[in-house]
């Protein structure tokens, strides 16, 4: 793909992986990211930010197709994971760069990662400024969004935030900018992204965007190095930021689980009737066909998690194991949980379950409910009054 104007002398040279299907440990819903990059010409010409070293060779042609790569000035290095800096010790070899910059802690990856002995290296603190000529770039540390090394880069001449992985999202396609897509469905990859890349930094994210209004800085475009370009909707991207980082709930209960021989699916299809009826908006997902980071995906404004298990070697089966470790690290807030699950002889699952969401911090207005063997009716009509209750909790958590 060809390198594309953003703005006056300013270019995307990054790359489309148009085949991923595993992101972080996260399915992609539609598969395939971008790896954005973007080139200022300017008296220093500067690259900011490389892409993963499998790309370097495109990476190399995209510079090439505009200038010769040696009359790289300076390199900023926003972020250092790999999918943004893999290919930088290729592009500082053909570059030889004057300057590379990089945060304060950035400068401990870079030397962790690549063991540099004589790269130019710079650490610049938060609020440092640099002049390329016509522009000047000023950064601001990111610490923990979503690495101790990020920072983004401001170039306040032409209103440009070159925003590293925040305002991200994970979409493979040649319109790169966010006028090209519609506006809501860009908006969910969004929150799909930052609930699963993003969210146990939200306290971060809150006081970032706190700092950005306080500044007073002027934006009419934000740059990800994933994803789409922000360039008529910067506006939208950080009242969206400001949502998913406060995590503003609604009347929604997400109910995941999985199940051996249908006893337990019995009994969450019980549960999400009694919802139902209640007036809550119900989403039910079975582990067998929904991996970890889609029910992340839906659970991120929801305001109840409930989870089933039939019980399996004294304890849940390994895919809700697996989801409730994925979920726990993602540390979501101020949530109401439940769980429950059938069982044969034993029945530790539902207790199990229920240890690990209120070491996660959820509220469980309803002991674990575990039913022996096969439930019938009136054993489902228990089901169907834990639902309810859980009702009368989500309508109170959202209301408080």
């Amino acid at each position: 793909m060809p390198a594309i104007e953003i703005k006056k002398d300013i270019y995307w040279v990054g790359v489309i992986d148009w085949n991923l299907k595993n992101f972080h440990g996260y399915a992609l819903a539609h598969q395939g990211t971008t790896y954005n990059a973007y080139l200022v010409l300017d008296n220093k010409v500067t690259l900011f930010d490389t892409v993963p070293e499998k790309f370097k060779w495109e990476l190399f042609h995209q510079i090439q197709s505009l200038i010769d790569i040696g009359d790289i000035d300076y390199i900023v290095a926003n972020h250092l994971e790999m999918d943004h800096s893999g290919a930088l010790p290729f592009i500082m070899d053909k570059a030889n760069p004057e300057k590379l910059f990089c945060s304060v802690m950035g400068e401990k990856s870079l030397k962790a990662h690549f063991h540099p002995s004589d790269w130019p290296l710079e650490a610049v603190k938060d609020g440092r400024e640099i002049s390329l000529g016509k522009r000047t770039v000023n950064f601001i540390e990111t610490r923990m969004l979503h690495w101790p090394d990020s920072m983004f880069s401001y170039i306040p001449n032409d209103k440009l935030l070159i925003s590293s992985d925040a305002f991200g999202q994970n979409i493979a396609n040649s319109n790169i900018f966010d006028d090209q897509h519609d506006l809501d469905s860009l908006i969910r990859e969004a929150r799909h992204y930052f609930t699963n890349i993003i969210l146990p930094y939200s306290p971060l994210v809150l006081k970032l965007l706190d700092r950005v209004q306080e500044a007073g800085l002027e934006l009419d475009m934000i740059a990800p190095d994933h994803g789409m370009i922000w360039r008529s909707h910067p506006d939208k991207i950080l009242a969206a930021y400001k949502e998913f980082a406060s995590q503003k709930l609604r009347p929604k209960a997400v109910l995941v689980y999985d199940t051996m021989w249908s006893s337990t699916e019995k009994m969450i299809r019980a549960v999400a009737d009694a919802l139902i009826s209640e007036g809550i908006e119900v989403r039910v997902m079975s582990l067998k066909s929904h991996h970890h980071s889609d029910v992340m995906g839906e659970f991120s404004d929801a305001a109840a998690l409930v989870c089933g298990s039939p019980t399996h070697n004294n304890s849940m089966m390994p895919l809700m194991a697996d989801f409730l470790t994925y979920m726990k690290g993602l540390k979501p807030k101020n949530r109401i949980g439940a769980a429950l699950g059938s069982y044969g002889w034993s029945g530790e699952a539902p207790s199990a379950m229920s240890r690990i969401l209120e070491d996660a911090g959820f509220d469980l207005p309803q002991k674990p409910l575990r039913l022996q063997y096969v439930p019938g009716h009136e054993q489902l009509a228990v089901c169907k009054e834990l639902g309810r209750a859980l009702a009368q909790a989500i309508k109170a958590k959202v209301a408080s």
